[in-house]
């Protein structure tokens, strides 16, 4: 078995945001190979914040983002289990990063379960009557509407959406992060966008 040494297992803590046994072990199961520990870890984070997806998260702040000389305003209500979590400067800065996200990208519901059958069939009957027009046949018209529904997905819901400070990443991973780092579960609860002289949803 590989020596492990603090240095590497700082480089992977700081790399990964896990805990140090977590990471020396880790390093210890891919004998000291940081990029399949990384790997490893990132597995165990989103098993484990699938794990806390069923605790409870009644703790957090509620953050606001004005935007634009005060033309664009949002707010965000994002949720741990903790009062000691909420108050970490770590969780304020997400929870300011999502508000910025809801400013900056519009989202219109938090998660894809939260969009409506009725909106969902709307959209699915443009989708198919577009390919129709493009002189898609039928059932490739279907294929093609499943397609442009993820895109929607990827537009109007907030999980979905690229970070805007990280294109890499969907707001679902900034959270799966979250919650793996500090060991609570994280999640978006509600969120409002107001822009100057339009009427509100």
């Amino acid at each position: 078995m590989a020596v492990i040494s603090s240095e590497t297992v700082k480089l992977l803590r700081d790399k990964t945001g896990a805990g140090m046994m977590d990471c020396k072990r880790a390093l210890e199961e891919s004998n000291g190979d940081i990029e399949l520990a990384t790997e490893n870890l990132r597995k165990k984070g989103a098993a484990v914040a699938a794990k806390r997806a069923e605790r409870e998260a009644n703790q957090g702040v509620v953050e606001a983002y004005i935007h634009a000389g005060g033309r664009i305003g949002a707010m965000v209500e994002l949720n741990c289990e903790t009062d000691f979590v909420a108050k970490t400067p770590e969780f304020k800065q997400l929870a300011h990063d999502l508000a910025m996200q809801i400013a900056a990208m519009s989202p219109l519901f938090v998660s894809k379960e939260d969009v409506d059958q009725q909106t969902l069939q709307k959209e699915i009957e443009i989708y198919k009557a577009q390919a129709v027009n493009e002189g898609k046949p039928a059932e490739i018209a279907e294929k093609i509407a499943t397609g442009r529904l993820e895109k929607y997905y990827q537009e109007v819901c907030l999980l979905e959406q690229s970070f805007i400070k990280d294109s890499g990443k969907t707001i679902k991973d900034l959270l799966s992060e979250a919650t793996g780092k500090v060991g609570e579960k994280i999640g978006i609860r509600r969120f409002h966008r107001y822009h100057l002289g339009e009427a509100t949803h």
